[in-house]
């Protein structure tokens, strides 16, 4: 029999007077001056805190614990508020919210924006509480304008940059979800990586086929030669991907078989002084695998930056709460 879920916060939010309340860190002057913050600050004044702080139940006669918004906590004292509403959490550990952030994708910012507005918000009422110019909530609106279903459902879950949508928009539904795909492998969603995508696609793959290409800085011949090279790299990229899962197999385990044969010191001097260029070889091929292993645990192990590092370079719209608890950059 299943154990039930234990909820990790308590049911009702609690309002704490500021003064009981104690920052784990203060927010660094970088993060203070940040764009972000100002974005926080404003969306604040205008609608108030949407993700109530979290903080942890103090032990006797001490001060709360804030494990989460300290941004939100900063603006709060500057605003001059006096109470706040906080999530009282079961337990004092806040690793998770500077490493378990939700990031919401741009696709869904868009939906965000179409609903909102569709509800009756005032653009100038969103753009005051993001701090953004109404042609940018503008701009979001229409963002998949021209944009074929299959992309946006390869992007939905990406963090893409806006710009990227508007090289997509030039090109044929076809050409959209290859580029796309391309994207996707490459792990690279920026706007230069879908301007080079665009250079190199055929004019017969365009929206506007019957018009020439104009891409800034690059002749006619170029962006001829980029689409050959691009058609060849792309064909070169697909042999590689569908052989890839098996190359690093192998790999892999002869790297451990290299492994344990060097590691035996009879072999080891009989090669050195007999072949050495094979034993050179032997640790050559042990020494990209392990630094292959190294990578991906540095990967592993470097999460979002922390809370006010999210809050500088998270996306300003308010994003759903984790399963572990609400974080500072979500904030809307």
């Amino acid at each position: 029999m299943d154990k039930p879920v234990k909820a990790a916060f308590e049911r009702d939010l609690r309002v704490i007077p500021v003064e009981d309340i104690l920052p784990m860190r203060q927010v660094e002057d970088r993060v203070l001056r940040s764009v972000k913050y100002r974005r926080i600050a404003r969306s604040v004044a205008e609608v108030g805190v949407i993700e109530p702080l979290v903080v942890a139940r103090p032990r006797g006669q001490g001060p709360w614990m804030l494990l989460d918004g300290h941004v939100r906590l900063s603006i709060l004292k500057d605003l001059g508020e006096r109470d706040i509403r906080c999530l009282v959490s079961d337990d004092d550990e806040a690793f998770t919210y500077n490493r378990r952030v939700n990031r919401l994708a741009t696709i869904q910012e868009h939906y965000m924006i179409v609903r909102a507005l569709e509800r009756g918000v005032p653009a100038e009422k969103l753009a005051r509480a993001l701090d953004v110019d109404v042609k940018a909530i503008q701009r979001k609106r229409d963002m998949l304008c021209g944009i074929c279903p299959e992309v946006v459902e390869l992007l939905k879950d990406r963090s893409v940059n806006p710009s990227t949508f508007t090289m997509l928009r030039k090109m044929r539904a076809v050409r959209q979800i290859e580029a796309a795909e391309l994207m996707i492998s490459a792990g690279n969603f920026t706007g230069s990586y879908a301007r080079a995508l665009l250079a190199a696609t055929r004019q017969s793959d365009l929206v506007q086929s019957h018009k020439p290409k104009k891409i800034g800085g690059m002749t006619p011949e170029q962006m001829a030669r980029m689409e050959r090279e691009m058609a060849s790299l792309t064909a070169d990229f697909r042999t590689l991907e569908a052989s890839y899962g098996d190359d690093v197999l192998h790999l892999v385990i002869a790297s451990g078989y290299l492994s344990r044969l060097v590691a035996n010191t009879a072999i080891e001097q009989w090669l050195a002084a007999r072949h050495p260029e094979i034993l050179s070889g032997f640790r050559s091929i042990i020494s990209v695998a392990s630094l292959d292993a190294a990578a991906a645990e540095d990967d592993d192990d470097a999460g979002p930056f922390d809370e006010e590092d999210a809050a500088d370079e998270a996306s300003p719209w308010p994003a759903p709460r984790p399963e572990q608890g609400p974080s500072d950059q979500v904030q809307s």
